[in-house]
């Protein structure tokens, strides 16, 4: 699998994501992740279940040190109700986290919402002293708007402290008509702009946009609410036909067509992925394969309206 780095962490660019459990049929995918060439985990607090997993999983291997561990911390809905952002919520989750994984350290670890009432500062030294103490390697941020990343890292280069170094947001070729879930962020135009120009990491969570690109739905099919509400829109169906009739000339498919899209963005990206057999595994590693010119993928977004041969 291709690399990339982020805060001197080195992992692969395809992320393997651990939400779904169902996915991960017991360990399987996990090992046949690793025999692909995988290195990077998703995970998070919330994820009790999937921590525990893996935590169990990594000791009977042994891979510890041969894996990149992402969780994510301070989600809204884990422990008490309401915003938890804050250095209590942060103190208190990725300790569960690492006693869960049954690791001394976290190697990316992501702030899971955000707090916008909440003011930049403590957090960011809060997670200065975990860095500081080697429970985590580098820190970012999962579904926060680049204003309060750009906050946070302003706050933090004026007093010579680490700031975010990833950010983990929706990125898919279909834009999102909406959050899918409450408190949950896409990388909008002003938003992709903003990374090519910092050339800040994105991890894209939903790369496949719940795979919109499968052929498993069409315009005269609602009976997925969610993926209506979200996705369902004339100029996300018109990239879903630009990227079938692109799939046909290249001989794949249009879900590694989308996936590929993500991949070659002008800044570094990575792909949280989701799939359910070795099949749909093998089918994101080809995606990986997949050039796609600046023309090809202007034309995919609907920024150009011919396809130059």
């Amino acid at each position: 699998m291709k690399q990339m780095t982020i805060n001197g962490v080195r992992l692969s660019r395809l992320i393997l994501g651990t939400g779904d459990l169902r996915k991960l049929n017991g360990t399987s995918m996990l090992d046949a992740f690793v025999a692909a060439g995988g290195t990077t985990i998703d995970t998070a607090h919330q994820y009790t279940q999937a921590e525990k997993i893996l935590g169990a999983w990594m000791a009977e291997r042994g891979n510890r040190d041969r894996l990149v561990i992402l969780t994510k911390g301070a989600h809204h809905d884990d422990g008490s109700p309401g915003p938890r952002v804050n250095p209590e919520a942060i103190d208190k989750d990725l300790h569960e986290s690492l006693d869960r994984l049954g690791t001394s350290y976290i190697d990316l670890y992501a702030l899971h919402r955000d707090d916008p009432q909440v003011p930049v500062g403590p957090v960011v030294e809060a997670l200065n002293r975990h860095l500081d103490a080697g429970r985590i390697r580098a820190f970012g941020a999962s579904n926060w708007t680049r204003e309060r990343i750009q906050e946070a890292n302003d706050y933090a280069a004026a007093r010579g402290l680490a700031g975010f170094s990833f950010s983990s947001t929706n990125l898919a070729l279909a834009e999102a008509l909406e959050p899918r879930w409450p408190g949950s962020v896409a990388a909008d135009a002003a938003t992709r702009a903003w990374h090519e120009r910092t050339q800040l990491p994105l991890l894209a969570w939903s790369a496949q946009a719940g795979g919109f690109f499968s052929g498993l739905f069409s315009p005269n099919d609602r009976s997925n609410a969610e993926m209506v509400r979200v996705y369902y829109s004339e100029d996300n169906w018109r990239r879903y036909d630009r990227a079938k009739r692109l799939a046909e000339v290249k001989g794949v498919s249009a879900t590694q067509i989308a996936l590929a899209y993500v991949l070659q963005r002008p800044y570094p990206t990575g792909a949280i992925i989701g799939p359910r057999s070795e099949a749909e595994l093998r089918d994101s590693l080809d995606a990986e394969a997949i050039a796609l010119s600046e023309g090809e993928l202007a034309w995919l977004h609907l920024e150009r309206e011919e396809l130059a041969p």
